[in-house]
């Protein structure tokens, strides 16, 4: 498996002040000149810029809540392209126990130049709204009004939270071009933060130190960046934020009146867990996993037999509400009830279950792909927001994820397959790697003929097996209607009768019908057809330019077969066949061929793509591209017809 793995860069390696003289927290006073800017001097095409961005956060000696206060001046320069910025939202979370942060202060302006003069527009409360996106979590969400090209937009906002124990994450690296970005943390002496600094930009300006703040001693974090130009996505990367430039910071100590520790390894974590009422505890409730034991396991002689009848119970019987974490919200007892869970609740009666019928089962506590990669360098408990269940079975460990019913045993829906996670057996806590070894197959076939007016008609399949089939049923649930028509988007053509489906082995397939009269083209007695109809490679997907940085991911081994079975029309014959190819790289990672046969009055063409790992190494890049225009070249070879005399 082929691995690229991201340095971090922990706190120790800051430890000095910049010699610079630098002023923190303190904004320029708002400048009429802005509003003529028509471009960003760091990217002309950009279609907004940061002008000023401040993150600060500080703890509230009053009552010992943490403190964010963010500012923001936002130059619009297009803003059919700037959606992201048309709207503020401010996410707010609680707890179970009532814990919840409060928004304290909001101010928001547009600037917009009018007949020569800056005119402010303060953003009004009644544009506030506010969305439960979670159980746990709210969105505040309010618009800007006027916004337009030349617009500037400036907004600070100030947030209460309870939660010490982990500093959000400030993304410091964002897609927008920034003149000025700046994240400062205040911790008093007496709270101890772990702060964790990932990506490859170096602020300008820094400081690291111990000094006298609001009238008491204080530990500062303070870190300044120019000129920053905007990230520059990826294509075949499974999160950029890993990437990314950006800070965030977890309690490591405090000391009142006694020190007190509160993470500092993977062991001290999983005492903690173990310990945690609706994590440890919930999985100390056996009775539940006697009770509801399935009666056939009784009489299985293998640990793998009872392993999956377990696993297929479990999967088939409880429904994930979609919510993520590694604790459970209203219990184990509660999902019994109700058939529907958080994560935590059905993984981990999964594991209660396994360990019932005297399997090794523990927790796999892993952090999904869009929440990015554990930083291995330092221990987190909030970094992780997912468990699954990982069951050592003989020599080897199988790992089980019950909240997707298309999942079996080290068949993991693709968002699981993160490269690390923790295993929290009851006596260590060990790191453990995560390789998908599990193929994927996607099945692309067009049965067609050419009809007597000159069009083409058939049936086309598209079939996915693995962790694509899952990918691709997570995406049908989610939107049925925009799922099929992107078949419509992508394909520009008139698909009927789609209809998708999971099969009896877990595939997922659609099926549907089409008809077009755009895909030959006549001149005299010829007509002239791609035979790969319209599932040639219209492009190459591989066609960065700049050198690639980034690892190259794809969820999981692949082995794509695209499949068209033409009719060709009575009284026409084949001028001159497709030329066929196959390129391969030395390694047989990634493999390529194009065969063209002629079988009676029909055409059949096979295009095969076979790539055996699930990610490369950003060296990789170029045999991708050649590869991909050689099969770009091979699907797009047209055919002529020629009708006999």
């Amino acid at each position: 498996m082929k691995r690229i793995f991201l340095t971090f860069f922990c706190s120790g390696t800051l430890v000095f002040v910049s010699g610079q003289k630098h002023e923190f927290l303190n904004p320029p006073k708002f400048d009429e000149t802005d509003l003529s800017k028509t471009k960003s001097a760091l990217d002309e095409n950009a279609p907004a810029e940061i002008l000023y961005k401040s993150v600060h956060f500080g703890i509230d000696t009053s009552s010992g809540d943490l403190r964010k206060k963010v500012f923001y001046r936002v130059k619009i320069y297009d803003k059919a392209k700037a959606e992201d910025w048309l709207n503020l939202e401010i996410p707010l979370y609680k707890n179970s126990k009532g814990n919840e942060e409060v928004l304290n202060k909001m101010k928001a302006f547009v600037y917009n130049l009018e007949n020569g003069a800056s005119v402010a527009t303060k953003v009004d409360k009644s544009s506030k709204y506010k969305s439960k996106e979670s159980k746990y979590t709210t969105i505040t969400k309010f618009a800007f009004p006027g916004v337009k090209n030349g617009s500037i937009i400036e907004y600070q906002y100030e947030v209460f939270s309870p939660f010490l124990y982990a500093i959000p994450q400030v993304i410091i690296e964002s897609d927008t071009p920034s003149l000025y970005t700046e994240y400062v943390l205040d911790s008093p002496a007496y709270i101890a933060y772990n702060v964790n600094y990932t990506g490859s930009l170096s602020p300008k300006y820094r400081m690291i130190e111990a000094k006298t703040l609001y009238g008491s001693d204080y530990k500062t974090y303070r870190f300044g960046y120019e000129n920053l130009k905007g990230f520059k996505t990826e294509k075949f990367v499974n999160n950029d934020r890993n990437y990314r430039t950006k800070i965030s910071a977890e309690l490591h100590s405090t000391n009142f009146r006694e020190l007190k520790m509160h993470s500092s390894s993977w062991e001290e974590i999983k005492d903690q867990l173990y310990k945690d009422e609706d994590f440890g505890v919930e999985l100390r409730k056996t009775k539940l996993a006697k009770e509801n034991m399935p009666a056939s396991v009784a009489g299985m002689s293998s640990d793998a037999e009872k392993a999956d009848a377990i696993f297929n119970y479990v999967k088939n019987t409880f429904t994930w509400n979609k919510d993520r974490g590694i604790y459970t919200e209203d219990g184990i007892k509660k999902l019994i009830e109700t058939k529907t869970g958080n994560a935590a609740e059905i993984n981990l009666f999964l594991i209660m279950m396994l360990r019932e019928a005297g399997l090794k089962a523990d927790p796999l506590t892993i952090s999904t792909i869009d929440n990015g990669l554990l930083n291995l360098a330092s221990p987190s408990v909030v970094s992780m927001n997912f468990v699954i269940a990982a069951v050592k079975i003989k020599d080897g460990m199988n790992l089980y994820d019950a909240t997707s019913k298309q999942s079996s045993m080290n068949n993991l829906p693709p968002r699981d397959w993160n490269q690390f996670g923790v295993l929290m057996a009851k006596d260590k806590a060990s790191l453990m790697q995560m390789g998908n070894t599990t193929a994927s197959f996607t099945y692309l076939t067009t049965e067609a003929k050419i009809n007597d007016d000159g069009s083409v008609s058939g049936t086309y399949s598209d079939k996915d097996t693995g962790s694509y089939a899952m990918f691709a049923k997570e995406n049908y649930d989610e939107n049925a209607e925009k799922y099929k028509k992107q078949y419509k988007d992508n394909f520009s053509v008139d698909f009927t009768g789609i209809d998708s489906k999971i099969l009896e082995n877990g595939d997922f397939e659609s099926t549907m019908k089409f008809s077009s009269e755009n895909m030959i083209d006549k001149i005299g007695k010829k007509m002239i057809i791609s035979p790969m109809l319209f599932l040639s490679k219209s492009s190459n997907e591989f066609d960065q330019t700049e050198e690639r940085k980034y690892q190259i991911d794809f969820i999981s081994s692949i082995t794509k077969v695209k499949k068209v079975i033409l009719e060709i029309p009575e009284g026409y014959v084949i001028e001159a066949m497709p030329k066929s190819k196959k390129i391969v790289t030395q390694d047989k990672e990634i493999e390529y061929s194009y065969v063209a046969e002629q079988k009676g009055n029909k055409l059949e063409v096979v295009s095969t793509t076979k790539i055996a790992s699930p990610d490369y190494p950003k060296e990789y890049y170029p045999a991708f591209k050649q590869i991909w225009e050689t099969a770009s070249k091979s699907e797009n070879q047209v055919i002529s017809l020629i009708k006999k005399s």
